[in-house]
């Protein structure tokens, strides 16, 4: 089944003037976020550089493989960069913060097309211990400093560039995409000409009842594999659409996995039943604490893998820092007892959504 390099190379020769921009656009856009751009870029906010000189600038780099996220991400890189649909993209306003005493990791680049309107692109979590962290915030918090400064984002070029806007990202690009788009005034709102979510997570209760999410709801897009974990995560207000993955389970989430058929994505009718259950089963487990205690649980997980040999998220499952972490568990009663405590609450969470489970398949027999 075709992916995105095979959608560039087949809609690659047609400019967004002779085909208007679709949900698999956003997802190249998306993941041309993860991208550490260098250059002029990188040296000036409101440089105007073409996607292919950007790609040229990062290309000749001797560090360029360690400023991406996978290695697929240069590929779509030269792939884009030497396509007319893409190629020829003016970047701009090109933004990184990472702030870990602050816990805030974000970043964005806007995108214009040659019809005249902007993609808004958010980057998704990095590989910074940091960066998972203040996803885990998002769960206690209304929000969080990365959707800060997306709506701060978002607010600052529409004032200065009145052209349509879309928005959109991967992952948490997706929730902060959603959240500026929410969070700005009906006038820009209504310049936003659709907002893509591609397996981001959701917000709080109080989130969705805003009432500039509840207006900007027709305008999202969003997309989740079918065995979706991060983008069922929190609470959604709009439909989704569930997109078949080569993948299994979490590895799902790498958008090169999604298949695609001509311009749309290949959908399937529902996300799998394991994937339910294990939503419906974090949700029961969240929504049984209290933010205070879900702050507590999060600062003493991450103060734990914090006090490891810690330089990128991967460095978790090092055999050292896993035997660096058991010996401080068993070292502190009190975290020990805190843990402990949320295996169990984190089990009954899985009963009660085996029992919710095995009524729905009652009532529908």
């Amino acid at each position: 089944m075709t992916d995105l390099f095979d959608y560039i190379k087949w809609r690659g020769d047609l400019t967004f003037r002779q085909d208007p921009p679709n949900a698999v656009d956003a997802l190249v856009f998306s993941a041309l976020s993860y991208i550490h751009y260098s250059g002029e870029l990188e040296s000036s906010f409101r440089a105007r550089v073409p996607l292919q000189k950007a790609a040229a600038d990062f290309l000749e780099l001797k560090d360029c493989s360690a400023r991406i996220r996978v290695k697929r991400d240069i590929e779509l890189l030269k792939a884009a960069a030497d396509s007319v649909r893409f190629g020829n993209c003016i970047l701009t306003r090109y933004m990184e913060r990472s702030v870990p005493e602050r816990e805030t990791q974000f970043a964005a680049v806007c995108f214009f097309l040659d019809d005249g309107s902007a993609f808004l692109a958010f980057r998704g979590t990095d590989d910074t211990l940091i960066g998972w962290k203040e996803d885990f915030n998002m769960s206690f918090q209304d929000s969080v400093p990365a959707q800060r400064l997306a709506l701060g984002y978002l607010k600052a070029f529409a004032d200065d560039f009145l052209v349509p806007l879309r928005l959109g990202g991967h992952s948490k690009g997706g929730n902060l995409a959603v959240f500026a788009a929410a969070g700005v005034s009906e006038d820009i709102q209504k310049r936003i000409l659709s907002v893509y979510n591609n397996d981001g997570p959701g917000f709080t209760e109080k989130m969705i009842r805003d009432p500039g999410y509840i207006r900007i709801v027709p305008k999202i897009k969003t997309f989740v594999p079918q065995s979706s974990v991060i983008g069922m995560l929190l609470e959604h207000e709009e439909p989704y659409i569930v997109v078949r993955s080569n993948q299994v389970s979490l590895l799902q989430h790498e958008i090169y996995s999604w298949e695609i058929i001509g311009k749309k994505f290949v959908e399937m009718e529902e996300i799998t039943v394991d994937s339910r259950f294990l939503n419906l089963t974090i949700k029961n487990w969240i929504s049984d604490m209290t933010l205070e205690e879900r702050n507590v649980l999060v600062d003493a997980m991450f103060d734990l893998l914090a006090s490891g040999d810690v330089d990128s998220a991967l460095d978790i499952f090092q055999l050292k820092n896993i035997r660096h972490y058991l010996k401080a568990l068993s070292e502190n009663g009190n975290m020990r007892k805190l843990f402990s405590d949320e295996l169990r609450a984190l089990v009954a969470a899985a009963r009660k959504a085996k029992q919710e489970f095995d009524l729905i398949s009652k009532m529908e027999t």
